[in-house]
């Protein structure tokens, strides 16, 4: 690594006493931030530029950049630094986040850098959702595009407290003030209405490296901050908020005198002799220590990983939350959010996902897809569903209560991810919207979290994986007919067609049932997605309408077997053959005196097929 950067003191200390070094760099405060802009704004020149310039580049990799450099008149390509794969480099984008790290004298930091195309916002949003502060590149010669709006309404999104607007390519308009502050202006105009706590702007020429490590004499207009002397100097509060949240994430039991409970504290403080409620028990006691691996502290704050016992031996296991008495989060089963879709496979509302949220994992159903983002025309427009890169608004259900802030409030509580059950793929991150909730008294929210689920049953398997896991979706084909009509004998011949061709099919059993059970196993056959059989009685319209309505119309096939009825009479000499009405809309008719049983066969085979 370069040390081109270090001061004297620190080059002495890293030749003397290499501890010392790295302790004071772990001690330093950490700054995350995220590169976002439209394609070829120069995101990855102008994070090579910060890495090159404060000496964090190894030798081998500058000399490898610059053997890959094309750039004519250029010795170095600096996106080379960040452009790490191979089809990044063929096609001169950015595809995937990559994640940089370097470090000052003032502060250390965490660089990601990511995608400006649209059909990667799924990357931006990994990237950018622990940033605390997000960098827009704007093309001093293009000004401010619908992409520059849509990813500043994303990282506004995404809880990104500061951002940091850089007009870059300033050297292609000559540094020109004019361009800067017509572009400052038109970004402040949109940018009104979005919740930034501040927004910075800065006339920069990645490629040149003005105004981005050292301020520069061509732009001696500007009188404020580099790039990098803004990212040493912006207020970090990594507290998140001032109520203590502490999820559990394990707990230590290494001997009978020693039960401890880990995890990492994601809001507030916590001393030694404070109050804790341990949610969702609600049961409270004190904090008896503080443990680390270093020793036991006095009191420790967010983001600390640290081991917390209590004065009381309370039940307290993975998932739980500790909180203090006076400030408890929210609890409920019913929430909204703004979930960014990251499936290739759309949302299905009928179906159940596992929510991860904090340390603890939950079913969750969609009640509603309220709305989606239009990422070109940035406003809400509804929805039913949401696919790969949407960022929609749901609202969902979880199957016991949850302990949660919104993710205005913190970004830790607030946040969660959905998670296939099926397949165990992330397929969306969510925040947790800051709707209004009154407010309720202890013993309330304590009985909601005993309660256990409120929801009305609901199946945890959707028609569409159903339809996936079988390879088929649900029919019932209903034969309709006189007696002696030949309806049973295709019924089964139909079966057998089916199973011999690996299909899962069932004909239901007339015994001793009526026509209210017989539709009733038939609605139970087809949503389990089996090809279901009947050719119980239904002589007349009514009946087979109440069939339509309690399966549904679009899943019954009405098959009308209108063999002649002399034969038929023939066949049935003893069968009752008044009362019986035609159907006058059969999706099939096949007379089994004119048509052979196989052909017959066929016939249903294809109608299937096309239904």
């Amino acid at each position: 690594m370069g040390t081109s950067e270090m001061t004297v003191d620190e080059k002495k200390l890293l030749r003397d006493d290499i501890s010392a070094y790295l302790e004071r760099y772990r001690n330093k405060e950490l700054l995350r931030f995220v590169a976002v802009g439209s394609v070829d704004d120069g995101k990855s020149t102008l994070i090579g530029r910060l890495l090159h310039d404060t000496g964090m580049v190894y030798e081998d990799q500058l000399e490898a950049v610059k053997r890959a450099t094309n750039i004519e008149g250029e010795e170095i390509d600096f996106s080379l630094f960040t452009d790490g794969l191979a089809a990044e480099r063929e096609q001169g984008i950015t595809i995937d986040v990559a994640y940089r790290y370097f470090a000052t004298e003032k502060r250390k930091f965490i660089i990601a850098d990511t995608p400006g195309h649209v059909q990667y916002t799924r990357n931006m949003v990994t990237g950018a959702s622990t940033a605390d502060v997000a960098l827009i590149l704007i093309d001093a010669r293009l000004g401010v595009l619908q992409q520059s709006r849509r990813h500043a309404t994303i990282a506004n999104l995404l809880g990104i407290p500061h951002l940091a607007v850089c007009v870059n390519k300033m050297d292609l308009v000559g540094y020109d003030k004019g361009v800067f502050e017509k572009i400052r202006e038109d970004f402040q105009s949109f940018a009104a209405d979005l919740s930034f706590q501040s927004i910075g702007f800065f006339p920069v020429s990645a490629l040149k490296g003005v105004n981005i490590v050292e301020g520069s004499e061509k732009t001696k207009w500007y009188d404020g901050p580099s790039v990098l002397e803004y990212l040493e100097t912006v207020p970090v509060d990594h507290e998140e908020h001032d109520d203590f949240r502490f999820p559990v994430q394990y707990v230590i039991r290494p001997n009978l005198d020693y039960r401890g409970f880990a995890g990492q504290i994601v809001g507030g403080t916590v001393k030694k002799g404070d109050a804790i409620l341990s949610l969702p028990l609600g049961t409270s006691s004190k904090v008896a220590s503080i443990d680390t691996f270093d020793g036991p502290l006095e009191s420790a704050t967010a983001p600390q990983s640290v081991v917390i016992r209590l004065e009381d031996e309370i039940d307290v296991s993975r998932g739980d939350m500790l909180v203090k008495p006076d400030a408890r989060p929210r609890i409920d089963r019913k929430f909204g959010a703004h979930v960014v879709w990251m499936s290739e496979r759309p949302l299905d509302p009928q179906k159940t996902y596992v929510l991860k949220h904090t340390t603890q994992q939950v079913r969750v159903q969609i009640d509603a897809v309220t709305s989606k983002i239009d990422l070109d025309a940035l406003e809400d427009v509804p929805a039913d569903t949401l696919e790969l890169n949407d960022i929609g608004r749901l609202e969902l259900s979880t199957h016991r209560a949850l302990y949660y802030d919104s993710y205005t409030t913190n970004r830790s509580t607030g946040a969660f991810i959905l998670i296939d059950s099926l397949t165990n793929a992330t397929v969306g991150a969510g925040m947790i919207a800051d709707d209004a909730q009154e407010a309720k008294d202890l013993d309330t929210q304590l009985a909601e979290l005993r309660a256990g689920s409120g929801l009305r049953p609901r199946t945890q398997v959707s028609p569409t994986e159903r339809d996936e896991r079988m390879g088929q979706t649900g029919k019932t084909v209903w034969l309709v007919g006189l007696p002696g009509s030949g309806r049973w004998p295709l019924a089964y011949a139909l079966e057998r067609k089916l199973f011999d061709l690996g299909r899962t099919a069932t004909v239901v059993d007339p015994t001793g049932e009526d026509l209210r059970s017989m539709v009733s196993a038939a609605k139970a056959c087809t949503d389990a997605d089996l090809v279901c059989i009947c050719a119980f009685p239904s002589h007349s319209k009514a009946d087979r309408a109440y069939l339509r309505e309690r399966i549904g119309n679009d899943r019954v096939l009405l098959i009308y077997v209108n063999t002649d009825e002399a034969l038929c009479r023939e066949r049935r000499p003893d069968a009752r053959f008044d009362g019986f009405e035609a159907p006058s809309h059969a999706d099939l008719t096949i007379a089994l005196d004119q048509v052979r049983m196989d052909d017959a066969v066929d016939m249903l085979l294809d109608l299937l097929q096309k239904s």
